[in-house]
């Protein structure tokens, strides 16, 4: 852990460039090497620094994760015990539906797949489409990831127009010290789980290098839920240089999934483990492509480029929604056979190039930092739905027919940015910052139930995005935050286009739009205590939504449209406090007790549903622990309670259509332990030890209809070793 803590340290602290100041202007040295032997900071959580890698972070809602220093079930990517120290962070929770790449948001936004984020790794673009189709099938395994960030509001100003900020995986550095390194992880566990991670890096002179490759086999807490994953890494860097470095990425995903269908509610309480789809499939290959370049033009000027190429694509065949979730697929008894599944094929790819700049230069006696860049992306997407499969069980993509919609889209979008950081004395900064947002989109193809034919059918539309934020240090360790930015959403491929035939979409949707504001207190107090309390206000106009309808046959279905104005707001807060450590500054064990607090009230403001809540968002959501850890043992004991929530705008409890229903608030307990041996380590645990039956999600699509339960209680154990 503390290994981790020390690298992001040191990346966090300018230690190349120092600013003297004299009577007259500020100079520049460059200084020798630092090396830190200690850091100042409570066990696995803190915040970025003012300026971190051309992008600045003052004034701004943020948090960093330390993942090596977390008791948590990393070799299923257990979201809640991972990021559930963020306040207020919203997890969808699939796994047992065939999703594994859990969805995450904030403030009441929609968590599935992740939609409302700007997801990266190591600072690029992992989703299909930015805007067109911003999901990520694909996440990093978390024994790989050596720091998770996150940043919320303002983050549109430096990241993109996204309501839900940024969330970004950096995978592990290699050791500057050694020619290679090798370190494996076997995990095993219920129902089936096998996870075997290993990886490999080094320095060899200029060059260094690191990989890992991951291999995760389950038979699944439900029945027709086994999965197989197969993911990997690879990057190789050239230092040339102390003011120039260049390196080139891959990663890469394979998996087969078979998804169990959703619930009925009263199927659902009766029992959440039971499948009644068998012949459902998915796999969503991911390819990603990056090369980046940082280069120190002088002391007080860096420049960074990174490009990434993405290649990947999802394929699902499924008995689909026909009937609802309570369908039952059954052998017809005239045929004798299943009745023909449904194929789906989406195909993704896009380029996306970032280039940034950061200077720093005096005004008056105070040193200023300004902060710019270009983003250009292109993205093009192909759909292809209703094509009639095969009457078996496996994994066949075959098709009896043309599909009943075949459409290609295609986004461009072109962003310049910038941001100046205006010290007024040591302890105020105020950051205003302008970002400019170019999209192109088009479509071809047809779709047949609407007899409809697109021929290059295009829209562009351009927005400005303007913020500023203030940081006032309250102490060296502390501040004060504010800040406002405006937020845009343009319509999603996936929200034109129903899948099945109980959804149907609005033809007139507009893209949504808005602002974030945040006010906090936050730091650290000598090395027992660590918080931030937050204020926050979300302004989301034209929002997109379902709402139940009821056809001319009485029949009920849902209809995605721009539902009304709403406003969420409320309260973010996280403290951890080490009592050992707060009795004993020198104790070489720690006794942490954490809270992560998030209140959030989402309602609609106008339209026919004013007044109701709005779908998928929990009014509360806590989570507390405590921790223990000297340096061969360390434990996790986790309590997270989540409010309840509705499945649509119209907030009613029962319904016979899978999205719309009551979403009932929930209670979970972890236990994560670790024991090191020199350089070996043995970790296990007990999730969901009271084996509560919940679920967090509704679904009109896949990998539903209906329900998703989520997992009920399961162990792990694994041996780690460091060689």
């Amino acid at each position: 852990m503390l290994r981790s803590l020390f690298r992001f340290a040191l990346a966090a602290v300018p230690l190349v460039v120092h600013a003297q100041q004299s009577n007259d202007s500020l100079k520049f040295h460059v200084l020798k090497e630092v090396n830190i032997s200690t850091i100042r900071t409570v066990r696995g959580t803190g915040h970025m620094p003012e300026m971190k890698e051309c992008v600045i972070y003052a004034g701004k809602k943020n948090e960093v994760i330390v993942v090596d220093s977390l008791d948590a079930n990393k070799a299923v990517n257990n979201t809640r015990q991972i990021l559930g120290r963020i306040p207020g962070l919203n997890i969808v929770e699939t796994e047992s539906a065939g999703f594994t790449a859990n969805g995450i948001a904030t403030r009441g936004l929609n968590p599935s797949q992740s939609i409302e984020m700007n997801t990266r790794q190591n600072g690029y673009n992992i989703s299909g489409d930015i805007y067109g189709y911003n999901e990520a099938y694909y996440l990093p395994p978390m024994e790989a990831v050596s720091r998770i960030e996150m940043v919320r509001g303002a983050s549109s100003l430096q990241f993109g127009s996204q309501f839900g900020g940024l969330v970004n995986y950096v995978i592990e550095d290699a050791p500057l010290n050694k020619k290679i390194q090798f370190k494996t992880s076997q995990t095993g566990g219920s129902y089936g789980l096998f996870n075997s991670f290993n990886s490999v890096g080094g320095t060899i002179g200029k060059w260094n290098y690191y990989g890992f490759v991951q291999y995760r086999t389950m038979q699944g807490w439900r029945a027709n839920s086994e999965q197989q994953q197969f993911s990997g890494f690879g990057r190789i860097q050239y230092n040339a240089s102390s003011k120039l470095s260049i390196g080139v990425e891959y990663t890469l995903l394979r998996n087969r999934v078979r998804m169990p269908g959703g619930l009925t509610d009263s199927l659902f309480n009766v029992d959440p483990r039971a499948s009644y789809r068998s012949r459902n499939w998915i796999k969503s290959p991911w390819n990603v492509v990056a090369a980046y370049l940082n280069y120190n033009i002088s002391p007080a000027t860096s420049l960074s480029i990174k490009s990434a190429y993405l290649v990947s694509n999802r394929q699902l065949v499924w008995r689909n929604e026909d009937g609802g979730a309570g369908a039952i697929d059954t052998i017809d008894a005239a045929t004798g056979q299943y009745a023909p599944r449904e194929v789906e094929k989406e195909f993704m790819n896009n380029s996306t190039t970032e280039v940034r700049m950061l200077h720093q230069y005096s005004l008056g006696k105070m040193n200023n930092t300004l902060a710019g860049g270009l983003r250009y992306s292109y993205a093009w997407f192909k759909r292809r739905g209703g094509g009639e499969g095969t009457t078996g069980s496996d994994f066949d993509l075959s098709t009896t027919g043309d599909f009943e919609y075949a459409l290609d889209y295609s986004t461009t979008n072109i962003a310049p940015f910038i941001e100046n950081i205006f010290r007024i004395n040591r302890r105020l900064t105020i950051t205003p910052g302008f970002r400019f947002e170019y999209l192109k989109s088009s479509v071809n193809g047809y779709v047949t139930d609407s007899m409809k034919l697109y021929s290059n059918d295009y829209r562009t539309r351009t927005f400005p995005l303007l913020g500023i934020g203030t940081e006032y240090k309250t102490g060296r360790f502390t501040n004060v935050y504010a800040n406002i930015s405006q937020a845009y959403r343009p319509i999603e491929y996936g929200q034109l286009t129903p899948i099945g035939v109980t959804s149907k979409i609005d033809p007139n949707m507009k893209d949504a739009s808005g602002y974030n504001a945040d006010l906090g207190f936050r730091g650290t107090i000598k090395n027992y205590l660590n918080f931030d309390l937050g204020l926050f206000y979300m302004a989301y106009n034209n929002r997109i939504g379902t709402v139940l309808m009821t056809d001319e046959n009485g029949k009920q279905y849902t209809y995605r449209t721009n539902i009304a104005n709403s406003v969420h707001k409320g309260i973010e807060s996280y403290i951890e406090f080490n009592i050992l450590k707060f009795l004993n500054p020198e104790s070489k064990k720690g006794l942490s007790i954490f809270n992560s607090f998030g209140y959030t009230d989402a309602r609609y403001t106008s339209g026919e549903y004013k007044g109701n809540r709005v779908e998928a968002s929990a009014k509360y959501i806590n989570r507390a622990g405590l921790i223990y850890n000297d340096r061969k043992f360390s434990t996790t004991f986790q309590m997270s309670n989540t409010g309840d929530a509705y499945g649509d705008a119209s907030n009613v409890k029962l319904s016979d259509d899978p999205v719309a229903g009551y979403i009932p608030a929930y209670t979970i307990f972890d236990l994560s332990a670790t024991y090191k041996l020199n350089k070996f380590a043995v970790k296990a645990g007990v999730n969901n030890i009271a084996d509560k039956a919940y679920f967090t999600r509704r679904t009109d699509e896949y990998p539903g209809p209906g329900i998703l339960p989520a997992v009920g209680r399961s162990f792990y154990l694994g041996i780690s070793a460091k060689l």
